[in-house]
Order: C-alpha cells, then structure tokens, then sequence
C-alpha cells in the first residue's frame, strides 16, 4: 500500500501547527481553514482530534504551560534541599521564559488553568512545594497568585519598546528622560534586568515573611 502523501494526522501535530500559526501570527490567525490548509488535509477531519476550536486553543496553552520546568518541586525532599526560595525563582524564571517564547498566547493563559492538565499540574507543583516547606495554605495560595501576577505581567509587554528612538523628541520639555531613546534597543536587556529586579524583592519581602512564621526545619 503506497504511503499518505502528508503524515497522518495526530493531536501532537496539530498542536504543533497551530502553536507555530499563532506564534507567527497571532491568535486572530488561528482557524481551522488556515490550519487544515497548512497540514494538507480537509477541515472535518480536524473534528476527528478537536470537537471546537476552543478545544484546540486549549491544548495549544497546556503545551506550552508544559514547556514549564516543576523539577525544583518535585521529588523526595524537594524544595526542602534548595529552598523554598530557590525553587521559587526557578520556576518564576521558566515560567516567564514559555511565556516570552509565546507572547501571542499570554492573554489566554492568564485567564488561568480550568481543566488543563499542565497547568493544575504546575498550580498543585507550586502550592504543594510551598505548604510543604512550612507555608500555611492561605499564603501558599496568596503567594502563587501573586507570583502569576508578577510573571504575566513581566510578560504582558515590554516597558522598553514603549520608548521611541527619538532623542528631540524626550529633551523637550523630559528633563529625566535624556536617555529614553536608548532603551528599545535594550529591550532585552532592559525588560530581563527589571524582571530579575523585581523578582529578588518580591522573593527577598517573602523570605522576611517566613522567617516570621518561625516554620520548624525548613530552610528559605
């Protein structure tokens, strides 16, 4: 029997697909036309795998919730051999990286985890860790709000970007923005200094927190 011209279809390749549409561009991009026509086959037989296309967007969002690393979390004596505050950051900094790999799918993420399986994963991960270190459930469940808050946000846009490079434009009448011009060039390095910035200060007010708690045998 002669091979499929195309490779049969699979749930993973047409994740894969419509995560590559909506990264190039944009979720307005995502529809089942667009997406049947770039895996070669009909449009009904993508109902074969997705019933709607919110269930697709779904799985889309739980791949790359999956792209997120919970080893700092997992495990016997873990995060009791780093640090609830090491295993914190690390995750904050994986977290913030799938997010920054798909900008286009952070507004959908945020809209938190229903049913997706990575992201009760990663949500029972993070407050798991934290209650087992000492925190008591309320603050584990305020701490990871808070740490979602932060990571989206730090997602969200690019304060640099927000500057033009128009160096007349800020020495009219900005006495303090004399450099403003400079900084969508750094974006980079502009928007991951401040984000490292952040997350110290919020890590550091929270290790003053749980020092207070006086948690027996665990280490911040």
């Amino acid at each position: 029997m002669a091979r499929p011209r195309n490779p049969l279809l699979s749930r993973e390749r047409i994740v894969s697909a419509a995560l590559d549409l909506v990264d190039a561009e944009g979720l307005a991009a995502l529809s089942t036309r667009r997406l049947a026509a770039g895996l070669g086959v009909s449009g009904p037989s993508l109902y074969n795998h997705f019933a709607t296309k919110d269930a697709l967007l779904d799985a889309v969002v739980d791949h790359v919730v999956g792209e997120v690393d919970l080893s700092m979390w997992q495990g016997p004596g873990v995060p009791e051999a780093t640090g609830w505050s090491g295993a914190l950051l690390a995750w904050a900094r994986s977290y913030r990286a799938a997010l920054v790999a798909h900008p286009n799918l952070v507004p959908v993420l945020a809209q938190g985890p229903g049913r997706r399986a990575n992201a009760l994963r990663l949500a029972d991960a993070v407050f798991g860790g934290l209650v087992d270190a000492g925190w008591p459930k309320a603050d584990a469940t305020r701490i990871g709000a808070l740490m979602r808050y932060f990571v989206f946000g730090s997602a969200l846009g690019s304060f640099a970007a927000g500057f033009v490079d128009d160096r007349q434009l800020y020495s009219e009448g900005y006495p303090h923005l004399g450099e403003a011009h400079l900084l969508a060039e750094r974006q980079r390095q502009v928007d991951e200094g401040a984000f490292e910035a952040g997350l110290s200060a919020l890590v550091e007010g929270l290790t003053l927190q749980y020092a207070r708690l006086g948690a027996p045998g665990r280490n911040g």
